[in-house]
């Protein structure tokens, strides 16, 4: 995956907003105005992409078992989120169940309100 299909990827989901609030380098992608997922662009570049995503804190303790490129999140809550190596053995289709279920954390965790806002827009 590459950072056009991820960026695409991030953005079709609804009520989606891209940010840069750290750095020019730091793309954090957001719902409700709460990350899901974050990204460093010169890491693309320089050919080896990660991404640290949310996750359920016991099926985050499973993925690090299972993958190599699954660590515990690089800054962030090491319970709660994972840097995810796309050049490792993780799976384009396995990174975008990740994303999706990171987003689907975040989305749940939103107030009702905010919630029927996104789903109406």
């Amino acid at each position: 995956m590459n950072i056009q299909q991820l960026y695409e990827f991030c953005l079709s989901k609804k009520g989606v907003t891209e940010h840069f609030p750290f750095d020019e380098d730091t793309l954090v992608f957001k719902v409700g105005k709460k990350m899901f997922a974050l990204t460093s662009l010169k890491k693309f570049e320089d050919g080896s992409p990660s991404m640290n995503l949310k996750c359920d804190p016991e099926k985050a303790e499973e993925l690090r078992a299972e993958y190599d490129g699954i660590r515990p999140g690089y800054h962030m809550s090491k319970i709660h989120w994972n840097s995810v190596d796309f050049n490792k053995d993780v799976s384009d289709k396995m990174i975008c169940e990740l994303i999706n279920n990171s987003y689907d954390l975040v989305f749940k965790s939103l107030t009702k309100k905010v919630q029927i806002e996104i789903n109406e827009n």
